[in-house]
């Protein structure tokens, strides 16, 4: 497991920003609404996405899950006007369409790494990660993401994690 560092450009994605815990009923409704709207716009969106936080004074893992705070990105190439119309298409459908957004998310510099296994085991890979910005001089400058490269249910998920990082001091 070693990180790498990388730089990324702006990305157009669907985005619907959310509190509580992954795979909770707010976490849940979040996704459908990413889906069908990217489905009305007749596109193959990106991997699911996810940068997270939480607003406390505790590391992001002491906090409880409830109160973690994420936007759920679904990489696509549309134009606002799209994602508009793909919105009312689907609101008698799927009422939380309305929260889905177009935005843009440009990072610069971050460090990745490839985390192979449960989500509860991602712990140790941020820790790598940590070490490795630390070692690097180097500081957050963002939100944690997350690329998701396996459906979240799937027995041996694969994640790319990616931290946003500057020079430190």
């Amino acid at each position: 497991m070693t990180p790498t560092t990388t730089t990324h450009g702006p990305v157009t994605c669907l985005s619907v920003t959310g509190q509580g815990e992954p795979g909770g009923t707010e976490h849940v409704t979040a996704m459908q609404a990413l889906y069908t709207v990217a489905a009305a716009l007749g596109v193959r969106p990106g991997p699911l996405e996810g940068q997270w936080w939480a607003e406390d004074d505790r590391p992001a893992l002491e906090v409880p899950r409830s109160l973690w705070r994420w936007h759920l990105l679904l990489p696509v190439s549309a134009a606002p006007e799209d994602v508009e119309r793909a919105r009312e298409q689907t609101r008698a459908t799927c009422r939380a369409v309305d929260r889905v957004r177009l935005a843009t998310i440009a990072e610069g510099e971050c460090v990745e790494l490839l985390h192979d296994g449960p989500f509860s085991e991602e712990h140790l890979s941020l820790k790598v990660m940590e070490e490795f910005i630390a070692a690097q001089g180097l500081a957050h400058n963002g939100l944690h993401h997350e690329i998701y490269l396996t459906a979240l249910d799937d027995p041996a998920p694969r994640t790319l994690l990616r931290q946003p990082v500057r020079k430190a001091g």
